[in-house]
């Protein structure tokens, strides 16, 4: 991938599969960056051709209304797609793939500029791992 990665959110680049959301939460790399918490895992061959797939999750148990949770999910989806492009310069130089996973865990609706923040951290320590594992 030599050309500028866009700042969109595109289908593939959603985590989907049953299977690999099972094998993510069964043996993938955790970790927390206030308010959120990070699943991820590196797979070696994926079936899909972006070099990341992710999702994002708001608990039932804390926002009962769905708007609350889909509000959340829309926001930590709008900070990874605007800081995604660190994360994919350094999977391309890794020639790896992985998966990650974005559960909101705080208990109270915390605005943008906190929610940011902590996926710009997020993203940067699992850079860190990858160039670290090179």
């Amino acid at each position: 991938m030599t050309e500028l990665v866009s700042l969109t959110f595109r289908k593939e680049e959603k985590l989907c599969s049953q299977k690999l959301m099972g094998e993510l939460f069964l043996s993938g790399n955790s970790f927390l960056s206030y308010p959120l918490r990070i699943v991820w895992k590196i797979f070696g061959d994926m079936p899909f051709e972006v070099p990341a797939q992710a999702g994002f999750s708001a608990p039932k148990k804390l926002f009962k209304h769905a708007v609350d949770r889909n509000r959340l999910k829309r926001l930590m989806r709008e900070s990874y797609r605007l800081h995604k492009s660190a994360l994919y310069a350094a999977l391309d130089q890794s020639d790896q793939h992985i998966a990650l996973m974005m559960i909101y865990i705080a208990k109270e609706e915390l605005p943008f500029s906190k929610i940011e923040p902590a996926t710009m951290k997020a993203l940067q320590k699992i850079i860190g791992q990858l160039t670290k594992d090179i």
